[in-house]
């Protein structure tokens, strides 16, 4: 595949524009020129046939006759020209005249233009009808005789003056061509400068290097400036999101070889020696436990790698998830309430009786679990995890807040990465593996929601969710008014909510 250069190709198409346009200008400029020339040439003739009348004068004989006075002429010793009366008698003719005499060579039309050729010459002539009188001073006025004149230049001088503008027509074009080319190449490189600059810096781009930082004139180029732009954030993603999956896959890989190390130590202390049958199943408890971590970090790796899939498989589905909020609050609390009960942490949910979002009910329902769960886990004994849903046009905001040990401010930044946890020793101790908080993340950005966390240390964390409530076609109406409940422990779920 041969590679083409835009700068090559605009230089070659500008070029050619203007060699085409001196062309045509040259052309016009040649036959304007031919045609001033051929006019000033015919008022020429025209002029030299009027004195050649002029020397028309009385014959003085008998039949009152004219003839052509020889000294009163004066005309270029190249020029060519025949007189004859009204009888066809020839007056006079010039030495050079070789052509047939008589007025029927070049036709009836008086101050008619004519091209004819004598011998290698070619020229123009032209034909006028001339009255002179004789006697004029007589009674009866004078005897009128009609002259017939016809002459001829040669048009080789016109046709040299007309090559001689087209030479110096074409010349200088030319010299403008080349100097305009010249000209136009340079500022063609110029303008594209920041082009080039654009392609070498794209050009550095690999899966080494993600660098990408157009120059401040590739930014205020208006043509440049969107696509360095696009780039810019496109590599920016890009960086990130491998960044990312190198983290995951050292993170996952992390935490798989601590479980597979905890098993494989399990093992080995029960080959060191023989052991009681009781050991022995503790020992085996033991890598049972330790395998369902490593169970639970695989099943959550998968979840975030479905729910993360592409916008594109998305986007392809023809027809938008609808979930009801309160249905899936209501089936999450009921499944979390044994879990509450055991940690004697009371649930308090206020919720809408109805609400439709635009959200898949599994990940809607991964979602709730994961982050009353974490309420759950942190709150303290006898305290109180208020679910509350608010309405905010055609968003809806979905509240989970404790009252446990909070969170320090200089951890906050980092609670959505994968595998964090901020106290490793109680996300042991709870069974935490710091996938949680990252899938709701995604789940929500998978919605084009929002989800933000507060924490007040010793006081408690405020977990807020922005979801999108689903339009119908027709007009929204807008939701109920809320209904606050309370889930307890020591209550199933309200009656309004089964």
């Amino acid at each position: 595949m041969r590679i083409q250069s835009i700068k090559v190709q605009l230089i070659v198409s500008v070029l050619l524009v203007e060699l085409a346009s001196a062309l045509v200008g040259t052309g016009l400029a040649v036959l304007y020129e031919r045609h001033v020339r051929f006019h000033a040439f015919d008022i020429m003739l025209r002029g030299r046939a009027d004195s050649l009348l002029g020397a028309v004068q009385d014959a003085d004989d008998a039949q009152d006759n004219v003839m052509l006075d020889g000294t009163e002429i004066n005309l270029p010793s190249e020029d060519i020209y025949e007189v004859w009366d009204e009888n066809g008698r020839v007056l006079g003719h010039s030495p050079g005249w070789k052509a047939p005499s008589g007025s029927n060579m070049f036709g009836a039309q008086s101050n008619q233009f004519e091209k004819i050729r004598v011998g290698r010459e070619r020229y123009r002539t032209i034909r006028i009808d001339g009255l002179r009188i004789v006697d004029p001073g007589e009674k009866s006025g004078g005897v009128k005789r009609r002259v017939t004149i016809v002459y001829g230049a040669p048009t080789r001088q016109v046709w040299e003056a007309v090559q001689n503008a087209f030479l110096f027509y074409g010349i200088t074009s030319l010299f403008l061509v080349v100097i305009t080319g010249l000209g136009m190449s340079w500022l063609l490189r110029r303008g594209l400068a920041p082009l080039d600059e654009l392609a070498k810096e794209a050009s550095g781009l690999s899966v080494h290097s993600w660098q990408f930082s157009p120059s401040a004139r590739i930014r205020e180029t208006t043509e440049l400036a969107p696509l360095a732009t696009a780039l810019e954030t496109a590599m920016k993603g890009l960086e990130r999101s491998f960044t990312q999956q190198r983290q995951f896959t050292n993170d996952a890989a992390h935490e798989l070889k601590t479980a597979v190390a905890v098993i494989k130590s399990s093992v080995q202390l029960l080959n060191m020696k023989p052991r009681s049958v009781d050991e022995y199943h503790a020992g085996l408890e033991r890598c049972q436990t330790d395998c369902q971590r490593m169970e639970v970090i695989v099943a959550k790796m998968l979840t975030l790698a479905r729910v993360e899939s592409s916008p594109k498989e998305r986007d392809n589905r023809s027809v938008t998830p609808s979930t009801d909020l309160a249905r899936v609050i209501k089936n999450v609390v009921a499944q979390l309430d044994t879990f509450a009960e055991l940690n004697k942490v009371r649930v308090k949910l206020s919720a809408p009786s109805l609400l439709t979002l635009e959200i898949e009910e599994e990940e809607l329902e991964l979602l709730c679990s994961n982050l009353l769960m974490n309420a759950l886990q942190h709150s303290r004994a006898g305290g109180v995890v208020q679910i509350t849903g608010r309405s905010a046009g055609v968003w809806i905001e979905l509240e989970i807040a404790d009252e446990g040990s909070g969170i320090e401010a200089e951890f906050l930044p980092y609670i959505f990465d994968r595998f964090y946890r901020n106290d490793p020793s109680r996300s042991r101790r709870t069974g935490g593996t710091g996938l949680g908080l990252a899938i709701c993340k995604a789940i929500v950005n998978k919605a084009n929601g929002t989800i933000e966390i507060t924490s007040n240390p010793g006081l408690g964390t405020n977990a807020v969710v922005r979801l999108r409530i689903e339009r119908s076609s027709t007009d929204w109406v807008p939701m109920k008014k809320f209904s606050e409940e309370t889930v307890s422990n020591e209550n199933t779920l309200p009656e309004s909510y089964q």
